[in-house]
């Protein structure tokens, strides 16, 4: 069982990357912005707005980016840390052990697969509802499926589109960066226009709405939505906080996807400034487009007239800007493809960290002559497509949430360990309790954080911001039905069988070296805004590890 502590050491000094370093800090913004900014921003609003929260879904979206920020910041931390292709599956394995670094990872490929199958369905609704439905109509006539576990037809349009997708990352990351790039400028272009023409057909009055103006409203209302909806009591609040709250853990799935980032640690140029900067601008950006894209849309229309499945569409009609709904079909479409690109950009990569590291099969592991993992791209690509084209991946959806959420837990937990494990060759001293100590962590380790090093972003206000998103990651899974628990727990069970009968005992890190003998790994220092260590830009930080261990000293 020596396995469960067995760490990855990080032989930098030396060690030739098998990557092409050609992305920019821009690229990984559009990344984090794509895969983040989903087609959840023309759907969510509605539904949250009209059953849960009102208006002051702006305010659930508020809370809902302080929460995604608390993981955003760990994942920066870690990704200046250990600028390495991996992400949260590299992270668990240098800091906390082996086995948890494959559950880890197990746990992003179950994530990204589901997801990429659930993107390019729902890439293919769309597009059949902008042509009237004649794709699904055909199918569920000449190929109907009547089971259980399968789709009501086999979804051709999804499955040709993930194979289509994964060809194009096999021809090199910067050609699919260029790609993710456009999609998501036209999401954004779309998104910009829906906001402004929100904003200029707005009413405030519409956020201040009476309780009995509200209950006059909704008794004209046909059945069956004044028999089974409450409306609240109108107002900013017609929920109360508690409807408010709820919104925020409806909305903080939203966020979800600015992990990709944290895989690009070898394909990117100056990785340490990168990697951290692209999160956090990624997450700024994604909360300011639903913002204000949720503001224009109570704006518009009484949040309890909102449609649930199509808001801004019928936003618009409602305002006599009907056409606009054109403008909403493209957005959605490119914020779908960006989505999808932004969901099979990391897939192969962690399948290739794991395989590189002998947790699984060698094959998996080879990069072609464009320096693409192009074997794990082709073979995940196959499986999404596969799940795509047959299965019923409604009860599969929350199970990509989980993975990704559990992935979160393990990078926070990561960040307590690597600041508040002594190391012994540190020599302590009490230090008093500081509120600045708090806010501000010392660049240099000490007693208490003694992991601590110079680097671009660090998470503050240790340790409460990392125990925060614990708690709130904890409390988003158990949130989540039976089913999607049962589901998981199987697919842990297999992933448990194929540590223990393949990844233990061909584990690359098995035999080692032991000692304390270190090696060092020269960092460029960018001073953050508002965050210390007092360096300038041309100074460099030298980064000591144990081989080892791959802890920090």
């Amino acid at each position: 069982m020596c396995s469960l502590n067995r760490k990855k050491p990080l032989e930098l000094e030396g060690e030739v990357s098998c990557f092409r370093r050609c992305l920019t800090t821009l690229d990984l913004v559009a990344l984090g912005v794509g895969s983040t900014l989903g087609a959840g921003v023309y759907v969510l609003s509605g539904e949250v707005s009209r059953e849960v929260a009102g208006p002051s879904i702006i305010l659930s979206f508020l809370v809902a980016a302080v929460a995604a920020i608390f993981a955003g910041l760990c994942y920066a931390e870690l990704g200046a840390r250990v600028p390495k292709t991996g992400s949260a599956y590299l992270y668990t394995y240098v800091v906390v052990g082996e086995v948890w670094a494959f559950a880890t990872g197990w746990n992003l490929l179950m994530s990204y697969v589901i997801g990429t199958s659930g993107v390019a369905r729902a890439w293919s609704g769309t597009f059949d509802d902008l042509i009237h439905n004649v794709i699904a109509h055909t199918l569920r006539i000449s190929l109907a499926m009547d089971s259980p576990a399968l789709a009501p037809y086999p979804d051709f349009f999804a499955a040709g589109l993930i194979i289509l997708l994964a060809g194009i990352f096999s021809l090199g990351v910067k050609e699919s960066a260029v790609v993710n790039t456009v999609f998501t400028a036209l999401n954004m272009a779309m998104l910009l226009f829906i906001i402004v023409a929100g904003f200029i057909n707005g009413d405030l009055n519409n956020w201040r709405i009476p309780e009995d103006m509200l209950r006059n409203a909704t008794i004209n209302l046909s059945p069956p939505f004044n028999d089974t909806v409450d409306y609240g009591v109108g107002g900013f609040f017609p929920f109360g906080v508690k409807g408010t709250l709820a919104g925020a853990s409806t909305c903080f799935y939203a966020f979800i996807g600015f992990d990709c980032i944290a895989t690009t640690g070898e394909e990117v140029q100056n990785p340490q400034r990168a990697i951290p900067i692209s999160i956090v601008a990624s997450l700024l950006i994604c909360f300011l487009a639903y913002l204000g894209a949720s503001a224009a849309l109570t704006l518009m229309m009484p949040y309890y007239l909102l449609d649930a499945h199509s808001p801004l569409p019928v936003a618009f009609k409602y305002v006599g800007w009907e056409p606009a709904k054109y403008a909403v079909a493209v957005g959605s479409l490119c914020a779908l493809s960006s989505s999808l690109l932004g969901v099979m950009f990391p897939m192969p990569r962690v399948l290739y960290a794991m395989a590189s590291d002998g947790l699984l099969f060698k094959t998996l592991g080879n990069v072609s002559s464009r320096q693409v993992p192009h074997v794990a791209t082709l073979s995940l690509g196959a499986l999404a497509a596969f799940m795509a084209l047959l299965l019923d991946l409604k009860a599969l959806v929350d199970m990509s949430s989980m993975g990704t959420i559990f992935a979160f837990t393990l990078v926070a937990v990561c960040i307590l360990i690597l600041r508040y494990t002594e190391d012994s060759s540190l020599e302590h001293t009490s230090q008093p309790f500081s509120l600045m100590g708090v806010l501000r962590p010392p660049s240099h380790p000490t007693a208490q954080t003694s992991k601590n090093v110079n680097i671009v972003i660090i998470v503050p206000c240790l340790p409460v911001l990392p125990v925060i998103s614990i708690f709130i990651n904890t409390y988003l899974m158990v949130q989540l039905g039976g089913e999607t628990w049962t589901a998981y727990a199987i697919w842990m069970a297999v992933g448990i069988i194929l540590y223990f009968g393949y990844g233990v005992r061909h584990s690359v890190h098995k035999q080692a070296p032991k000692g304390t003998e270190r090696v060092h790994y020269e960092v460029d220092f960018v001073t953050p805004l508002g965050l210390p260590p007092p360096l300038t830009r041309t100074d460099s930080v030298r980064w000591w590890l144990h081989p080892a261990s791959g802890a920090c000293a």
